[in-house]
């Protein structure tokens, strides 16, 4: 009930209308029930309780039970498996336009007694903290290459703060594709978030059992731009939803653009790699303010790229080897006292003399050394007795076959042992490693000797000197005139 001085309040405020907000405050009602009050002349208002009431006999009142027990041991149970039992147990008793009553029991159940729900936690976005970047199929594209259907993939990458974004056709999920794409995305941005976050692509993450950890290469190349690696839990896609989200409505834009666009065709994958930086740099519009704060405390980029390459000028030692990367690489002997110009890339190593390439070989680690054996045989031979304590020679045994050999021929033919593994490592040299090395197979498990002769007959036997007849017939030119005329068609019809 309403106290008097309050009434006399409420009543009084009526000429003052904004009055009444506090009226009502004071009197702890809503300014719509003391509004009421008013125009009812000040009479009380009395609330009445709400009570529920059955308006009709519950169909599943006996059963419940049993439901109820079969929830409790597996909360995943559907409704419609629920009702396809009821079904078959009691066959007069139900019917299948019931299901939607069962549905309304089963999830008040599990709303007052059900198992707990994964609760998702909203996370505070700070500007410059975080990229993300993943793959998404963009064959739902339909999109039309050169008049053949187009499969591909699109890298996508964005800042979750700011929204902004951008796109790449990719191939695959391998680590090149990875890096090339991540690349590019900062050379656009110009700098570098401290975070990049992907899922457990197999390009960045190695699992190991239960414990997927990141690999090396993808680290090392995190680590040149001074960003830290994250990636989501296994399973767990949606804790890189920003970018997982943004899929959808990438291509949903591409998409619609294609519809008014009025064809999904196109002359070249680069036309179509411009009409999606079209788009890209069309949903990025208005979205300059939140991406100048993130640009504002950004890392700038480093002064080159991880795949840019470092230059060093290396002399050929006496030993037919150059120092690059503080590592030891052997070159063929002709160059030696020559100063050749390398490029150093994150893999790769290539040799120059002066604008010509004489050598391209995988990198190593600081340390290491990698002496080819076709680079000193031919001296070898001439000086096989350098052989026996020759500092790399551990390097000159291609693979276990070759040193399993040298260790039967050093036991049965210590003398001849050097000069007999030199001419079957010449022989490999000058023709097939691999067959070499068959050959060696056949006779080790023959229990034979392996020598040089026994080797090379071995090998010409398996490799005949007659070259068998190849016959290449001549192209229809014009099938080629007909492929032509119709692209030429096809592309006026796009353009007019």
């Amino acid at each position: 009930m309403l106290s008097e001085w309050v009434a006399v309040l409420i009543w009084n405020a009526r000429p003052v209308w904004p009055g009444i907000h506090t009226a009502a405050a004071k009197a702890g009602m809503s300014v719509r029930t003391a509004r009421k009050y008013i125009r009812l002349g000040g009479w009380r208002i009395e609330v009445k309780e709400w009570k529920w009431r059955q308006t009709h006999k519950d169909a599943f009142a006996e059963v419940w039970p049993q439901i109820e027990a079969m929830l409790e041991v597996d909360s995943g149970l559907q409704s419609q498996t629920l009702m396809q039992w009821l079904l078959d147990q009691y066959p007069e008793r139900f019917r299948w336009s019931q299901l939607r009553t069962l549905q309304r029991r089963i999830r008040r159940w599990k709303a007052l007694a059900g198992p707990d729900r994964d609760i998702k936690f909203p996370q505070e976005i700070s500007p410059g903290k975080q990229s993300q970047s993943d793959w998404t199929s963009g064959n739902e594209l339909q999109v039309m290459v050169a008049g053949e259907p187009y499969p591909h993939l699109l890298f996508h990458f964005m800042l979750p703060y700011s929204r902004w974004e951008t796109a790449y056709v990719s191939h695959s999920e391998s680590f090149e594709s990875l890096t090339s794409g991540y690349m590019r995305a900062v050379s656009e941005l110009g700098a570098v978030a401290q975070e990049h976050r992907t899922d457990n692509l197999s390009a960045a993450v190695n699992n190991h059992g239960n414990r997927p950890v990141f690999n090396e290469r993808w680290e090392a190349f995190l680590g040149h731009y001074d960003v830290r690696p994250s990636r989501n839990n296994p399973g767990e896609s949606h804790e890189n939803g920003s970018v997982e989200k943004s899929h959808d409505l990438l291509k949903n834009a591409l998409d619609q653009a294609l519809r008014l666009r009025g064809s999904r065709y196109f002359v070249s994958v680069a036309e179509y790699e411009k009409f999606i930086r079209r788009i890209v740099d069309r949903r990025n519009k208005g979205r300059e303010g939140r991406f100048a704060e993130e640009l504002a405390v950004m890392k700038r980029l480093p002064e080159r790229h991880w795949s840019d390459p470092v230059e060093e000028r290396p002399q050929v030692t006496a030993f037919s080897t150059v120092s690059v990367g503080k590592a030891l690489y052997s070159v063929p002997s002709r160059l030696i006292g020559r100063e050749l110009r390398a490029l150093v890339y994150p893999e790769a190593v290539r040799l120059f003399l002066g604008d010509i390439l004489v050598q391209e070989m995988p990198r190593i680690e600081p340390g290491a050394r990698r002496i080819s054996y076709r680079h000193v045989i031919s001296q070898l031979l001439r000086k096989p007795g350098a052989f026996a304590n020759y500092q790399y020679r551990e390097e000159l045994f291609p693979s276990v076959v070759f040193r399993q050999a040298y260790d039967v021929l050093k036991q049965k033919r210590a003398q001849r042992a050097d000069k007999e593994y030199l001419a079957i490592l010449h022989l490999a040299a000058k023709g097939s490693e691999q067959d070499v090395e068959a050959a060696l197979t056949v006779l080790l498990e023959a229990g034979e000797l392996p020598m040089s002769e026994a080797v090379r007959e071995l090998v010409q036997t398996k490799c005949p000197s007659v070259l068998p007849e190849v016959f290449i017939p001549v192209p229809e030119l014009c099938s080629f005139d007909l492929l032509l005329t119709h692209l030429a068609r096809a592309h006026k019809e796009v353009h007019t």
